[in-house]
Parts: structure tokens; sequence; C-alpha cells
């Protein structure tokens, strides 16, 4: 269990701060909840305390693993599927797992497949999606500024 102001990633929304354990009546269930800040669009996100492991919920790397995040994203491209919609899926089932190395693979990947051949509106929407999961958590694990952890990012393929 989680306690006010520890740093965790919640999949697909990226990382935050437990603000408060709040008891809230949602569907006349009264439920326990994490109310998480995500700072990285300054968004308010109400997590049922049961469900937390369901959900992915983690603690964010500490900070001696940024390195290895960003050998990640130094690393060698995957092999990729060259069908879009495979590799959509594939690229959300990485994102959707919460781990920090797999979307460092999936902004890696696609920054790649932008560079040579474009990206489509879906798979650069994606790109974003999956950039700002992970400078959300470089924020909190390295406490840079959000402006530094994106050019940390975007020195790696400059």
């Amino acid at each position: 269990m989680f306690k006010i102001g520890d740093k965790v990633v919640y999949p697909m929304h990226g990382a935050g701060v437990i603000e408060a354990i709040e008891e809230k009546e949602v569907l006349g269930e009264k439920r326990k909840y994490y109310i998480l800040r995500l700072p990285i669009g300054d968004m308010k996100v109400m997590i049922p305390i049961n469900n937390s492991e369901e959900v992915g919920l983690r603690e964010i790397i500490a900070p001696d693993e940024v390195k290895q995040v960003m050998g990640v994203l130094q690393g060698k491209t995957s092999v990729m599927s060259t069908n879009w919609n495979r590799r959509y899926r594939a690229n959300l089932e990485k994102i959707k797992s919460g781990d920090i190395y797999e979307v460092a693979e999936v902004v890696r990947n696609l920054l790649t497949r932008d560079k040579e051949k474009g990206l489509s509106s879906g798979e650069r929407k994606m790109l974003e999606n999956a950039r700002q999961i992970l400078i959300s958590e470089l924020v909190l694990a390295t406490e840079l500024e959000e402006d530094k952890a994106r050019s940390m990012i975007d020195g790696v393929f400059a």
C-alpha cells in the first residue's frame, strides 16, 4: 500500500504524487481512493486502492535507473511489424504495461520510424503520449524540470 507523498506511475497516464487517500462514495459504493496528482498536464486522478495492483500502479524508478532508461533510448530499434495495425497494437501493449523500459522502447522505435518513414497521425499521437509518460517519470525520478527532461530525451535523437 502506498502512502501520501509517494511518487507512483499510473500506466497510460504517467507519474504523479499521491496527495491524499480519501473515502468516497461512487455509484452507491464506498471505497478508499488514492488521489494522484499528475504534474504534467496538471491532472488529478482517483484510483481505487483495492484496484491499484490490477491497474499496474507502481513506484517510480530510482534515480540510478535513469541511465538504463537512457540506454534503452540509445539502443537499436526493435524489429517492428510493417503492418500499421499490428505495430500500433504492440506499442499500445508496451505502454499499457506501465514498464518504463517498454515505454522508452516505444519512444525510441517511433522516433526512429518517424525519421525514416514518417508516422501516421495515430502513431504520432501515440509517440507524444509515450513521450509524456516517460518525461513525467524522469521528472519525478531526477527532480529535473519538465523541459530539461524533454531535452534529455530529444538529445539522444539529435
